[in-house]
């Protein structure tokens, strides 16, 4: 990994900021439990579990991620398909589903008697809710760090966006409802992806392509885009901070269950973006392109995750706790997978060259 290539602050140490939002949260959650109390029952309509001040912050986290994708881009995929549908593959018929069964190895039989049966649904349901959404935003940052095509980066999350509208619902329902004893609201489900994905892609597309005409590309991301960062940073640790607080009772009192909660996430990412890898090799695709691939199967879009577990199950619940244990874990393993990456890119650039040399004594022969 090149020195130059660094992460800013805030990327460098979330893990941090999220150690310490964990902190501000749960100690206002234990000192002001009526303030608490009252921003937890702030819901867009009775029984929705939508909570008002979670759903704006994660709105002004989503937004500015979608004004990033380019579907034009989706359209150079026939340039070189190989790369695209192994992660199309890895995200959509093997992550979800592995998740679901190591959260129910984990939680409703190995950790059974540590967390009882209750939370091992709840807990569940969160590690699958968490899996279910592939990584949009943050994964710009890791194909930068391990040096992947960032414009065939942008393709991997604009297909993956598109395929996230109609089958993160469906899958959702199906594992939760099969891997425990939990009930899924689909009616709850499909409202939360219309309001965390449908309309606030809806909007970034269409504001990028108004603005980029008006006001040209350069414009565009340099001034536009950079001028969400820190509203996006403040949205994410706020949002952080709130689900700290209505989590207070929990996490005081079951310290030990988020290790418990994060082993089973560490497998499957280290599971996932190793098949990705491995697919990638063994099928010959470029390293730029099997770089971002594997960390696109790895990473989860944390944002509609922990939104997603809030709306079905309530900021309070043990599934949104799951979620939040997929942030505080994000960072130091998603930058080892890439220093992975990195350090084996030489069998990827090994490859390239026996290829070359087998088609120049091809052409020789002729």
């Amino acid at each position: 990994m090149t020195r130059s290539k660094r992460l800013n602050v805030f990327e460098r140490y979330l893990t941090l900021w999220v150690g310490l939002a964990m902190i501000v949260g749960v100690a206002a959650g234990r000192l002001l439990p009526g303030l608490t109390d009252t921003l937890r029952r702030l819901e867009f309509g009775a029984g929705s579990q939508i909570n008002v001040p979670i759903a704006v912050l994660i709105w002004l986290m989503i937004y500015p991620m979608m004004l990033k994708i380019d579907f034009s881009s989706i359209l150079k995929v026939r340039e070189r398909p190989r790369g695209l549908v192994i992660t199309l593959v890895v995200n959509w018929l093997v992550k979800p589903f592995s998740m679901a069964l190591f959260g129910w190895l984990f939680f409703r039989h190995l950790f059974l008697p540590l967390i009882g049966p209750e939370l091992a649904d709840q807990y569940t349901a969160g590690v699958i809710i968490l899996a279910a959404a592939p990584c949009t935003a943050m994964v710009f940052v890791w194909s930068y760090l391990s040096d992947g095509d960032p414009a065939y980066t942008l393709v991997q999350v604009s297909v993956n966006d598109l395929i996230m509208l109609v089958a993160f619902a469906p899958i959702v329902t199906l594992l939760v409802t099969g891997a425990s004893n939990l009930t899924v609201p689909f009616a709850v489900l499909l409202y939360a992806v219309v309001i965390f994905v449908v309309i606030p892609l809806a909007l970034g597309s269409a504001s990028r392509a108004w603005l980029i005409r008006r006001r040209g590309l350069v414009w565009f991301e340099t001034r536009f885009l950079a001028a969400f960062h820190p509203i996006t940073v403040l949205a994410l640790l706020a949002t952080l901070v709130l689900i700290f607080a209505f989590q207070a009772d929990n996490i005081t009192t079951r310290a030990f269950h988020v290790v418990l909660i994060a082993i089973p996430i560490l497998i499957q990412v280290y599971f996932n973006s190793s098949l990705a890898y491995g697919l990638m090799r063994l099928f010959r695709v470029e390293y730029a392109v099997a770089a971002p691939g594997a960390l696109i199967g790895a990473s989860n879009f944390f944002e509609l995750a922990v939104a997603t577990a809030i709306a079905l199950y309530g900021p309070g619940s043990g599934a949104a706790l799951a979620t939040v244990v997929g942030v505080l874990v994000e960072v130091p393993v998603m930058l080892s997978v890439c220093h992975v990456c990195v350090a084996t890119r030489h069998w990827f650039d090994e490859e390239a060259g026996r290829t070359k040399t087998t088609a120049l004594v091809v052409d020789d022969e002729c």
